[in-house]
């Protein structure tokens, strides 16, 4: 990792995020580190701050705000280069239907558009710093969607709203790839482990299976290693290579889910 690298982490107060943080902060790199928690935030960086070999940058924003995350893309954009995204941040299964400040029900506000709408308004400036990554934490628990039904208004389920909010990062992350084809830029996608000991995790009342550094190691890997350099378009189960849900794979649902993505967010991704 080179000390000019910039990286950018959403979700990274908690969990994996913040163990992906502890993890890079020594490694010389710039961090730019986001959440939602302004207290949590700063302990962050004070804890953070004697074991960081480079800069540390706390960035504040409610994912669940549509325009927060462009408010946060517009501040990332006055950042020189950025090498290295990483969409982490995310909500679990816990609570009933909820929507976000757009009304859009609020997994597949926060655990899908809000990134979707990060990554593009941040992409000019990722490519610009080619070569550079994007790394999407999504998860093997992965559920069609119903395009008639994406908001679950007539039929609502924790676990369903989770699993189609990450089968649609994946679906979003396969276009990407598709896009960014012999650019410099590579995107792909993992599950970094099932029921790590996070607070989503606890949330749901689920006991932790897998321990977290597994989950940091995975996604690490994708951050930094020379291992997988022009590997692109890929869903990984931890380090190995995996099939996500078929409908990642198939044409017609992506185009959907993108069209549809460009609506609900107001960004137009292609001609």
């Amino acid at each position: 990792m080179s000390e000019r690298q910039t990286i950018v982490i959403t979700g990274a107060t908690d969990g994996l995020g913040k163990g992906l943080a502890t993890e890079l902060a020594p490694r010389g790199a710039r961090l730019i580190l986001h959440g939602r928690n302004e207290e949590k935030g700063q302990a962050l960086i004070e804890e953070l701050g004697p074991k960081a070999s480079g800069e540390l940058v706390w960035r504040p924003a409610d994912l669940s705000s549509l325009d927060e995350v462009r408010n946060l893309a517009e501040g990332l954009l006055e950042e020189d280069r950025i090498d290295v995204l990483v969409n982490n941040a995310g909500i679990g299964t816990a609570g009933g239907r909820r929507e976000s400040a757009e009304g859009y029900e609020l997994t597949f506000a926060v655990n899908y558009l809000a990134p979707f709408l990060l990554t593009r308004h941040l992409l000019p400036l990722i490519q610009r710093s080619a070569p550079a990554r994007i790394v999407n934490v999504s998860s093997a628990g992965q559920a069609p969607i119903d395009f008639d039904d994406v908001m679950l208004e007539s039929s609502y389920s924790g676990t369903q709203a989770y699993c189609q909010s990450k089968l649609a990062l994946v679906m979003f992350t396969f276009d990407l790839a598709e896009e960014l084809e012999d650019t410099g830029v590579t995107a792909n996608c993992l599950h970094p482990g099932a029921y790590m000991p996070t607070n989503m995790v606890r949330a749901a009342g689920i006991e932790p299976a897998t321990p977290l550094e597994e989950g940091i190691a995975a996604t690490v890997r994708l951050i930094d290693s020379d291992e997988v350099d022009g590997v692109n378009g890929h869903f990984f189960d931890g380090v190995r290579e995996s099939a996500p849900h078929p409908q990642a794979e198939d044409p017609e649902a992506r185009r959907r889910l993108r069209e549809l993505s460009e609506e609900l967010t107001g960004i137009h991704t292609r001609a």
